[in-house]
């Protein structure tokens, strides 16, 4: 079972929907309905924190969620949970300008982890005005995937199973989602779907970046 945190998105739907679509149970719960030890107790085989409108210092339990489940259970982070774990580690914020919503961008990852198996590079989907400072960023975090400008757009631990994607692998815009969502459950220890399957779930995607690519954003 796969406790998802809403953040108060809309997009935390998308992410249910995808993950039920991949076969394994989601629970959602929002980020001040219960505490930390209530969320642990519920014995979830991983957690992932949904994307949000606000910072990761308003997004209710999760930065304390992430830093006690640590290195205790497989966490996934999607825009505001990407940031929320790369504060939990120690890295900072800084603002984009303009900001980023809605916009396809080609990103070049590390062919590992939540990105095995992806299109090099793939077209994303971004929403946001927030990024992890590069320079910030805490030996115990490396970076699998960034914008051809060097933004960061994926994280990981380097010990612990806990990944991040600003990014929105939930969008229907975004190549690969279902599958760096499979990479996920597959890496917490959940039965992975075959790749017929996964084939028959990516082939609903939009395509959007081969059929307008003058508005791929970098």
């Amino acid at each position: 079972m796969i406790v998802l945190i809403d953040n108060y998105d809309s997009f935390t739907w998308n992410l249910w929907h995808f993950l039920s679509d991949l076969g394994v149970e989601v629970v959602t719960i929002r980020n001040d309905e219960k505490t930390v030890e209530e969320i642990m107790a519920m014995k979830p085989d991983a957690l992932v924190i949904s994307p949000g409108p606000c910072t990761p210092y308003e997004a209710g339990i999760c930065l304390d969620l992430i830093k006690h489940a640590a290195g205790k259970l497989p966490i996934m982070g999607v825009c505001l949970g990407f940031q929320s774990i790369g504060i939990a580690f120690g890295a900072s914020l800084k603002r984009v300008d303009p900001p980023v919503h809605g916009k396809l961008s080609m990103i070049q990852h590390n062919d590992d982890g939540l990105m095995a198996g992806c299109a090099k590079p793939v077209a994303v989907t971004r929403y946001h005005s927030l990024i992890l400072d590069r320079d910030s960023l805490p030996d115990c975090l490396k970076i699998t995937a960034e914008t051809e400008s060097g933004l960061v757009m994926g994280i990981e631990h380097k010990e612990f199973p806990i990944h991040g994607l600003l990014f929105h692998p939930e969008s229907i815009a975004s190549v690969n989602g279902y599958r760096m969502l499979a990479n996920f459950l597959n890496l917490a220890g959940l039965a992975p779907l075959s790749n017929s399957r996964l084939a028959e779930l990516e082939a609903h995607t939009l395509n959007l970046a081969e059929r307008y690519p003058e508005h791929i954003h970098a």
